[in-house]
């Protein structure tokens, strides 16, 4: 009778018992040993740009266990926001929180929250040593992870998609996400590397100009990040061997000496906290239009007019926040096709961005994350 009364108690204790959260040692992406329960139940988003990944892994179960992010994605990606905030209602009241390395994250009001963890870029990692948030979190019982797709995207993309996939319960829909993304970055290498004496048009890259200070040139990324991207799509960019660093400012000579074949800007909605609004504004549903105007204005600046892009009207705007998430793969590709427009004349990264947001993504695709001048536009 007793055993039967156990085997009956089991029975009804069982889904609780397998559901349970399992104590597990993780490392993040800045070397330090985090012990957490996993899956975690409640998370706030340090960076709210990383929804983007989490949901790739979670769908439609996306903010299931976030109660609170940092309020950048309102801010800097208004257009996605939106997106979430249509699919997602609820979210429209979740908690927002500043940015650690300007000292305006209140912890205090996290800590009411009760989260289990807080995601942050690693970027953070410094500030948020230094000035005692990690302790204060952890005397709160907040593990702090970092995370990484900025910075380092090669060395840290992948182990950061498998860091969320265990926070949140996803890590066989975090290596089939891997997968993807490689196979996707691999219909461009893979062509390129068979390619006999491939000719690389030298590309300068700038990094979202006309969103703020003076009107002038010439911030652009080293060998990381977007600078990869040019690099893996078969492009030399012209900033390899002077900027060393993630990103970094070319001298306008430079760009002079080193007369690009074609030239790319990043451009997002920064409507919220540009003071010179001259940005391009390419993401989601962009009026291209209007982003095309904006792209021939930033040409007239010193020193575009010389430049040889310019002239022929090889001129290319692509969403900045590409280079905070890992769909590089679109980049990379659309980056091939205004490279090498034969050889990869059958290539299509809106069907493939089309394509991603039907396998992983709970929001729906639109249009508007690329623009090109129009030659003689300019």
């Amino acid at each position: 009778m007793i055993i039967t009364w156990f085997i009956r108690a089991l029975v009804v204790l069982f889904p609780f018992l397998a559901s349970s959260a399992l104590a597990v040692e993780i490392t993040d992406v800045a070397g330090r040993t985090v012990d957490i329960d996993l899956p975690a139940k409640r998370v706030i988003v340090g960076e709210a740009r990383q929804v983007h990944v989490i949901a790739a892994l979670r769908g439609d179960r996306t903010f299931d266990t976030i109660v609170g992010w940092r309020d950048d994605l309102l801010k800097k990606d208004p257009d996605s926001y939106q997106a979430y905030v249509e699919r997602f209602p609820e979210i429209a009241n979740l908690p927002q929180f500043g940015y650690v390395p300007q000292g305006n994250f209140d912890l205090e009001t996290a800590i009411t929250l009760s989260p289990d963890v807080i995601t942050l870029n690693l970027e953070a990692a410094k500030v948020a040593k230094e000035s005692g948030f990690e302790d204060k979190a952890a005397a709160a019982g907040i593990k702090v992870v970092y995370l990484d797709f900025r910075i380092d995207p090669d060395k840290n993309t992948e182990r950061s998609i498998d860091i969320l996939g265990k926070l949140f319960g996803a890590s066989d829909k975090a290596e089939t996400f891997k997968t993807y993304r490689k196979a996707q970055i691999a219909r461009v290498t893979d062509r390129l590397a068979v390619v006999k004496d491939l000719k690389r048009p030298n590309v300068f890259i700038e990094r979202s100009p006309g969103i703020s200070g003076e009107d002038r040139c010439c911030r652009t990324f080293g060998p990381y990040n977007f600078g990869a991207m040019v690099d893996q799509a078969g492009g030399q960019n012209i900033a390899d061997g002077i900027i060393g660093t993630t990103f970094g400012d070319l001298n306008p000579e430079q760009l002079i000496v080193s007369d690009p074949d074609q030239v790319i800007v990043t451009g997002s909605n920064w409507a919220a906290e540009s003071d010179i609004n001259q940005f391009v504004a390419v993401g989601r549903g962009a009026d291209l239009k209007a982003a095309r105007e904006r792209l021939a204005n930033l040409m007239k600046r010193t020193p575009f007019p010389e430049v040889k892009a310019v002239r022929t009207g090889q001129v290319h705007a692509v969403w900045h926040q590409f280079y905070g998430a890992p769909y590089e793969f679109i980049p990379i590709q659309q980056f091939a096709k205004w490279f090498h427009p034969e050889l990869f004349a059958d290539l299509d990264p809106e069907a493939t961005f089309i394509e991603f947001h039907q396998k992983f993504l709970p929001v729906t695709y639109k249009p508007g994350y690329f623009v090109s001048l129009e030659k003689g536009l300019n």
